[in-house]
């Protein structure tokens, strides 16, 4: 029996372990690095153990360090989580070296399908079905082609290529990706398909040599490769359904599998599918399959590492699996056999649907640049349950952050997955929009407003969805706030916030209504930086307090910063609609917005607003009245989007280059983002080398334009 698990993994997946264990009875041990010294995870786990360092290749990639905390904490079971080294066949062969139990799939299984490569050769033999795919660069003859990192997943290391001219460029940066993400610079080539789908299945093994299917996920809604939007079960014909379970099974068996494994196929728009890759752990994704089955996945794989038989596990044995609302095992049932029985990959009976979004720390329209910086708050209405399996429809946090949690540049961008359970797909759908649109997410940038704009769109509503939703959609990388007369409104709930704070902060005549003057015809104003650009709010109050008029300007960003002859200019189209102030506090504003009421909720920190409201959330940050002067950048200059460390220089100083040419990279949150000649010209300077750690707006080259 397992008593102690050590997690080697951080954030949510760490916590939705420890999560498991503690419900199973077995204690929990985290490992954590300096940037994590005070995360989530560390807190709720039983025991912690610090990896020295900060950087991923020094803490938790470090399998050698991970067995070792395992030894001094006493832990008699590791499990990998997913990423990091949860496919390290290496890590797996350790753990069990070290006499501890590896939870997850055999290191032989690891290594054989840790290859793209190998696994599509060995799994063709089976009768899976296999897209053509290549090593050598001579060999691609048609395209779009899609370069693929050999290990891994994630998204990372691949790179869709239209034309050869750009085949060579897109095969170096994926290796060296993919080299950085999970120690392997291997790639491959296949073809790509346009307007392909996503649906992958969930399997799970015994050493028993029982494998069987546990329902498909649609996970076409993606951004690089990367999947934003899950669902379960997929909406596809019966017949395909059975089709995928059956050939996901055939994969598991050809392997000897064991534990809980997803086998990832793209189907086509003719009905035909074909083998992606296998990946051997839990899928970020999990939650949906939970939702409609009611079974703990976690707790599936510490009991199948444990020994146990799935025909025991789900077939009645351990009701814990269930989800409580619906226990009992024909809630979850699956048709479990040992290995050559015909039903394992029989349809599974499901309940409901369910969807889960991945909140990310990014601008989706600013080319999904990261985001970094303090989560001031994070705070999700109507969540009924964290990380477990529901009992009742509602929704499902799995979130390794917290009001005051310090997103930095060393791990990946996920906050949390909001998932929702609903008898049906689109009540599921609703919920989980609605949900999203109402969060308070305070601190950095995310992708909430994309990923409400994705649900609510009607192509996602009737299931229309493929890998290049997003692609053919660039509405839906509108701010839900993008209306001026909106965002004005917003804008003066700011102001009166911000001017009701300083009231009740003043030492004397508190009572006074701000902004009060023998002579009341002068408006109050103030200058914000937002998402649209700069904007001024101007408002009157007449001597009782009352709102005598108000104003929305957007400025130029020369005029941001104000001087004694910055005129603003005024957006004549956008209508001001007429509006009372209810009440005015310095959290609160409740607002009659033509004869409708509004309360705007504003929480500020330092000179930032953030404002949430009915209509979407934006951030205002104010600008200085008197604003100390700052020496300009020198023209030319290309500034550090944010934090990070220098990757690769492709350029020297003096050297002459056309618009588009890449002059380096910069490597942050473990990605590599481009960094691209604007305009025709000579690089005149180049203060930054491979290695150089630099700041947001630190000067990475400067370019003399034609």
């Amino acid at each position: 029996m397992v008593r102690r698990v050590l997690v080697a993994n951080r954030g949510e997946v760490a916590c939705r372990v420890i999560a498991a264990c503690r419900g199973g009875g077995v204690e929990a041990v985290a490992v954590y690095s300096d940037a994590d010294v005070g995360g989530r995870h560390v807190r709720e786990a039983d025991r912690a153990v610090r990896l020295p360092g900060e950087a991923p290749g020094d803490t938790y990639l470090r399998g050698d360090l991970l067995v070792e905390a395992a030894r001094r904490a006493g832990a008699d079971a590791v499990h990998p989580g997913y990423g990091f080294l949860a496919e390290n066949a290496g890590f797996a062969a350790a753990v069990v070296d070290a006499g501890l139990t590896w939870i997850g799939p055999p290191a032989g299984v690891i290594a054989v399908l840790g290859s793209k490569i190998g696994a599509k050769a060995l799994l063709a033999e089976a009768g899976v079905p296999m897209l053509p795919s290549h090593t050598d660069l001579d060999r691609v003859t048609e395209f779009p082609v899609l370069v693929k990192a050999s290990a891994g997943g994630g998204g990372r290391g691949m790179r869709i290529v239209r034309d050869p001219a750009g085949l060579a460029e897109a095969v170096v940066s994926a290796r060296r990706e993919a080299a950085g993400a999970f120690g392997d610079g291997t790639v491959f080539i296949e073809r790509y398909v346009e307007r392909a789908r996503h649906v992958e299945v969930q399997i799970f093994g015994d050493t028993h040599g029982a494998v069987v299917s546990l329902g498909e996920r649609e996970c076409s809604i993606q951004r690089r490769h990367q999947k934003l939007v899950e669902e379960s079960p997929a909406v596809i014909p019966a017949d395909l359904r059975t089709a995928l379970a059956e050939a996901a099974v055939a994969a598991g068996r050809a392997v000897g599998y064991v534990g809980a494994g997803t086998v990832e196929f793209l189907l086509a728009p003719t009905g035909e599918f074909f083998f992606l890759e296998m990946n051997t752990r839990l899928q970020v994704e999990h939650p949906v399959t939970e939702c409609v089955t009611g079974l703990d996945l976690v707790r599936l794989q510490l009991l199948v590492a444990e020994g146990g038989a799935l025909a025991d596990l789900l077939g009645g044995g351990h009701g814990g699996l269930l989800g409580g609302g619906h226990g009992g095992p024909a809630a979850g049932a699956v048709a479990v056999s040992s290995a050559g029985s015909a039903d394992p990959a029989a349809p599974l009976p499901v309940r409901g649907h369910a969807v889960e979004v991945r909140l990310c720390a990014e601008d989706p329209a600013n080319g999904y640049l990261p985001s970094t910086g303090v989560l001031h708050r994070f705070a999700i209405p109507g969540v009924s349950t964290e990380f477990g399996v529901p009992d009742r429809p509602g929704l499902r946090l799995d979130s390794g952050v917290t009001d005051g949690s310090v997103v930095g540049v060393h791990y990946d961008s996920m906050l949390a997955k909001l998932i929702a359970w609903a008898p049906t797909r689109a009540e599921a759908v609703r919920l989980l929009a609605g949900a999203l649109s109402r969060a308070e997410l305070h601190g950095v940038t995310t992708n909430r407003d994309l990923l409400v704009r994705v649900l609510r769109s009607a192509e996602f509503g009737r299931a229309e969805v493929d890998t290049g939703f997003l692609d053919r959609h660039p509405e839906v990388f509108a701010p839900l706030l993008a209306e001026p007369a909106r965002l004005a409104v917003a804008g003066l709930a700011a102001a009166l916030a911000g001017a009701a704070a300083r009231r009740a902060a003043a030492p004397v005549l508190r009572s006074l209504p701000s902004g009060w003057r023998n002579v009341p015809s002068a408006r109050q104003t103030i200058r914000y930086d937002s998402t649209a650009g700069p904007i001024e709010i101007g408002y009157r109050l007449d001597r009782t307090g009352r709102l005598a008029d108000w104003s929305f300007d957007r400025l130029a960003p020369a005029d941001a910063t104000p001087t004694a002859d910055a005129t603003p200019t005024a957006d004549a189209e956008i209508g001001l609609p007429a509006v009372e102030v209810l009440s005015a506090g310095p959290s609160s504003v409740l607002l009659d917005v033509a004869g409708v009421r509004h309360e705007l909720r504003v929480h500020r920190v330092g000179e930032a607003s953030f404002v949430d409201g009915p209509d979407g959330s934006v951030t205002l940050t104010e600008l200085p009245r008197f604003p100390d002067p700052t020496p300009d950048p020198a023209a030319g200059s290309l500034l550090a989007p944010l934090p990070g460390t220098v990757g690769r220089v492709h350029v020297v100083a003096g050297q002459r280059v056309e618009r588009g040419h890449l002059l380096l990279t910069l490597e942050a949150m473990k990605l590599e983002h481009p960094v691209l000649a604007p305009a025709d010209g000579t690089v005149t300077e180049l203060p930054v080398a491979v290695g150089a750690q630099v700041d947001t707006g630190a000067v990475l080259a400067v370019l003399d334009t034609e």
